[in-house]
């Protein structure tokens, strides 16, 4: 089978370019002047966002982080193999943003978006389990990782033909949520403030 290096590239690049815009920073900037590396949980994603410049800030960057996955894997998803390396590119992207020193989210709000491309039902058991979680334990942290796990297990009892891309990059979000992880486990992870208002 022919396979076309330079296309390959094109969709790495495109994609992994897409995945890398900063959202959370440039809003924080832009709104409240400040930057978020440097403050919390010291992560551009949108739940350290939302605590440091209010819920409306944060929900912008949940929305902007969602659709740039989000519109990146409708293009491709009929595209064949070029769709997992959209994939694993755009969430790259997002981790790794070379404009940040490769210093970039945890992929949960680009997960997102991926799977509501890919599968609409997969990605709202996906937000399901996140609320139900987050509701009850209050953990944004907890929820996520809960949240990833469900969609595998649903990936592995459907035998999904992307079930190693999807593996790959749940992987790669739990060693991003290690020291959260570690946070959990030792009563130190910061909560969820529903009632906060900002």
């Amino acid at each position: 089978m022919f396979i076309n290096y330079i296309d390959i590239f094109f969709v790495f690049l495109t994609s992994y370019l897409i995945g890398s815009i900063p959202f959370g920073l440039l809003l924080s900037f832009f709104f409240k002047k400040t930057d978020p590396r440097l403050k919390g949980s010291k992560n551009i994603g949108a739940t350290n966002i939302a605590r440091l410049s209010g819920w409306k800030i944060g929900l912008l960057t949940l929305v902007l982080d969602v659709s740039k996955s989000f519109f990146t894997i409708v293009f491709f998803l009929n595209k064949g193999e070029y769709l997992n390396y959209a994939m694993i590119s755009v969430i790259l992207g997002h981790l790794f943003p070379v404009w940040l020193k490769f210093k970039g989210g945890k992929g949960v709000a680009v997960f997102i978006g991926i799977l509501l491309a890919y599968n609409i039902f997969i990605g709202i058991v996906f937000l399901f389990v996140w609320l139900i979680i987050a509701f009850l334990f209050k953990f944004s942290s907890l929820a996520a990782l809960s949240a990833c796990s469900s969609v595998l297990v649903i990936l592995l009892l459907t035998k999904d033909g992307e079930l190693l891309t999807f593996s790959i990059i749940i992987t790669i979000i739990f060693l991003k949520h290690k020291t959260n992880i570690f946070r959990l486990f030792s009563g130190n992870e910061a909560k969820i403030d529903f009632k906060k208002k900002n």
